[in-house]
Protein backbone atom coordinates (compact mmCIF):
# COMPACT_ATOMS: atom_id res chain seq x y z
CA UNK A 1 0.00 0.00 0.00
CA UNK A 2 1.43 3.41 -0.89
CA UNK A 3 1.97 6.33 1.44
CA UNK A 4 -1.25 8.19 2.16
CA UNK A 5 -2.28 11.17 4.24
CA UNK A 6 -4.42 10.56 7.32
CA UNK A 7 -5.52 12.73 10.22
CA UNK A 8 -4.81 12.04 13.88
CA UNK A 9 -6.95 13.71 16.54
CA UNK A 10 -5.19 15.22 19.52
CA UNK A 11 -6.26 15.87 23.05
CA UNK A 12 -7.37 19.48 23.64
CA UNK A 13 -4.42 21.88 23.18
CA UNK A 14 -1.99 18.96 22.69
CA UNK A 15 -1.44 19.22 18.94
CA UNK A 16 2.14 20.39 19.42
CA UNK A 17 2.92 17.49 21.79
CA UNK A 18 1.46 14.98 19.33
CA UNK A 19 3.37 16.56 16.43
CA UNK A 20 6.63 16.38 18.42
CA UNK A 21 5.98 12.71 19.32
CA UNK A 22 5.41 11.90 15.65
CA UNK A 23 8.61 13.72 14.62
CA UNK A 24 10.59 11.75 17.24
CA UNK A 25 9.38 8.56 15.54
CA UNK A 26 10.39 9.90 12.09
CA UNK A 27 6.80 10.02 10.85
CA UNK A 28 6.20 12.56 8.09
CA UNK A 29 3.71 15.06 9.43
CA UNK A 30 1.92 18.25 8.56
CA UNK A 31 0.84 20.44 11.45
CA UNK A 32 -0.56 23.64 9.92
CA UNK A 33 -0.04 26.69 12.13
CA UNK A 34 -0.84 30.33 11.49
CA UNK A 35 0.34 33.59 12.96
CA UNK A 36 -2.24 35.58 14.87
CA UNK A 37 -2.28 39.01 16.45
CA UNK A 38 -4.07 38.36 19.73
CA UNK A 39 -5.70 41.17 21.69
CA UNK A 40 -3.77 40.08 24.79
CA UNK A 41 -0.04 40.68 24.10
CA UNK A 42 0.93 37.72 26.31
CA UNK A 43 -1.23 35.25 24.38
CA UNK A 44 0.22 32.83 21.85
CA UNK A 45 1.30 34.37 18.57
CA UNK A 46 0.94 31.08 16.66
CA UNK A 47 -2.04 28.75 16.74
CA UNK A 48 -3.17 25.56 15.07
CA UNK A 49 -5.05 26.09 11.82
CA UNK A 50 -7.07 22.95 12.62
CA UNK A 51 -7.21 22.75 16.42
CA UNK A 52 -7.22 19.15 17.56
CA UNK A 53 -5.75 17.61 14.39
CA UNK A 54 -2.36 16.66 12.90
CA UNK A 55 -1.86 15.17 9.42
CA UNK A 56 0.39 12.10 9.01
CA UNK A 57 1.82 10.64 5.79
CA UNK A 58 2.26 6.91 6.29
CA UNK A 59 1.77 3.46 4.80
CA UNK A 60 -0.58 1.77 7.27
CA UNK A 61 0.50 -1.69 6.10
CA UNK A 62 4.12 -0.92 7.07
CA UNK A 63 3.43 1.19 10.16
CA UNK A 64 1.90 -0.25 13.30
CA UNK A 65 -1.49 1.48 13.45
CA UNK A 66 -1.82 1.21 17.23
CA UNK A 67 1.53 3.00 17.74
CA UNK A 68 0.17 6.07 15.96
CA UNK A 69 -3.30 5.79 17.41
CA UNK A 70 -2.31 5.81 21.09
CA UNK A 71 0.79 7.96 21.37
CA UNK A 72 1.02 10.73 24.02
CA UNK A 73 -1.30 13.61 23.20
CA UNK A 74 -3.29 11.60 20.66
CA UNK A 75 -6.84 10.32 20.52
CA UNK A 76 -6.62 8.16 17.41
CA UNK A 77 -7.36 8.47 13.72
CA UNK A 78 -10.25 10.33 12.16
CA UNK A 79 -12.13 7.26 10.94
CA UNK A 80 -15.28 6.15 9.19
CA UNK A 81 -16.57 2.63 9.88
CA UNK A 82 -13.39 1.92 11.92
CA UNK A 83 -11.20 2.69 8.88
CA UNK A 84 -8.86 5.71 8.95
CA UNK A 85 -10.07 8.32 6.49
CA UNK A 86 -7.77 9.08 3.56
CA UNK A 87 -6.97 12.72 2.86
CA UNK A 88 -6.24 13.47 -0.81
CA UNK A 89 -2.74 14.76 -1.54
CA UNK A 90 -4.30 17.65 -3.47
CA UNK A 91 -6.19 18.77 -0.36
CA UNK A 92 -3.03 18.72 1.77
CA UNK A 93 -1.24 20.80 -0.89
CA UNK A 94 -4.15 23.27 -0.99
CA UNK A 95 -4.09 23.61 2.81
CA UNK A 96 -0.33 24.19 2.76
CA UNK A 97 -0.78 26.87 0.11
CA UNK A 98 -3.56 28.58 2.10
CA UNK A 99 -1.57 28.50 5.37
CA UNK A 100 1.49 29.94 3.59
CA UNK A 101 -0.67 32.72 2.10
CA UNK A 102 -2.23 33.56 5.48
CA UNK A 103 1.18 33.69 7.16
CA UNK A 104 2.68 35.74 4.31
CA UNK A 105 -0.11 38.30 4.66
CA UNK A 106 0.80 38.87 8.28
CA UNK A 107 -1.41 36.29 9.91
CA UNK A 108 -5.06 35.60 10.40
CA UNK A 109 -6.09 39.08 11.49
CA UNK A 110 -4.52 40.85 8.53
CA UNK A 111 -1.61 42.73 9.96
CA UNK A 112 -1.92 46.31 8.78
CA UNK A 113 -5.69 46.34 8.27
CA UNK A 114 -6.89 49.82 9.21
CA UNK A 115 -10.23 51.44 9.92
CA UNK A 116 -11.83 52.36 6.62
CA UNK A 117 -10.15 49.60 4.57
CA UNK A 118 -12.41 47.81 2.08
CA UNK A 119 -12.94 44.09 2.82
CA UNK A 120 -15.08 41.31 1.39
CA UNK A 121 -17.00 38.88 3.57
CA UNK A 122 -16.03 35.35 2.45
CA UNK A 123 -18.21 33.18 4.71
CA UNK A 124 -21.49 33.22 6.57
CA UNK A 125 -24.86 34.66 5.57
CA UNK A 126 -23.29 37.83 4.12
CA UNK A 127 -20.69 36.05 1.97
CA UNK A 128 -19.90 38.05 -1.16
CA UNK A 129 -20.78 41.43 0.31
CA UNK A 130 -18.23 44.23 0.52
CA UNK A 131 -17.85 46.02 3.83
CA UNK A 132 -15.65 48.61 5.49
CA UNK A 133 -13.36 47.46 8.29
CA UNK A 134 -14.09 49.29 11.55
CA UNK A 135 -12.14 47.68 14.43
CA UNK A 136 -10.89 44.52 16.12
CA UNK A 137 -12.90 43.44 19.14
CA UNK A 138 -11.72 41.94 22.39
CA UNK A 139 -12.26 38.25 22.70
CA UNK A 140 -12.14 35.49 20.18
CA UNK A 141 -10.76 37.12 17.03
CA UNK A 142 -13.85 39.06 16.06
CA UNK A 143 -14.05 42.29 14.12
CA UNK A 144 -16.64 44.96 13.48
CA UNK A 145 -17.39 45.98 9.92
CA UNK A 146 -19.78 48.48 8.36
CA UNK A 147 -22.04 46.86 5.81
CA UNK A 148 -24.21 48.87 3.41
CA UNK A 149 -27.64 47.32 3.30
CA UNK A 150 -31.00 48.90 2.58
CA UNK A 151 -31.13 52.44 1.23
CA UNK A 152 -27.35 52.80 1.41
CA UNK A 153 -27.29 52.91 5.21
CA UNK A 154 -24.22 51.43 6.89
CA UNK A 155 -24.96 48.85 9.56
CA UNK A 156 -22.39 47.76 12.15
CA UNK A 157 -21.86 44.00 12.25
CA UNK A 158 -19.62 41.81 14.39
CA UNK A 159 -18.22 38.77 12.59
CA UNK A 160 -15.28 36.36 12.97
CA UNK A 161 -12.10 37.85 11.53
CA UNK A 162 -11.57 34.71 9.46
CA UNK A 163 -14.67 35.57 7.41
CA UNK A 164 -12.92 38.60 5.86
CA UNK A 165 -10.59 39.06 2.97
CA UNK A 166 -8.90 42.36 2.19
CA UNK A 167 -10.02 43.87 -1.10
CA UNK A 168 -7.40 45.28 -3.43
CA UNK A 169 -7.34 49.04 -3.53
CA UNK A 170 -8.56 50.40 -6.85
CA UNK A 171 -5.81 51.72 -9.11
CA UNK A 172 -5.95 55.33 -10.11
Amino acid sequence: MPLNWYVLRSKPNKELLLWEQLKLRNVETFYPQIRVQPVNPRARKIKAYFPGYVFVHVDLEQTERSVLQWMPGGLGFVSFDQEPALVPESLVKAIKKKVDAVNASGGELFHGLKRGDLVEIQSGPFAGYEAIFDTRLDGHERVRVLLKLLQGRSTKMEIPAGFLERKAKPRR
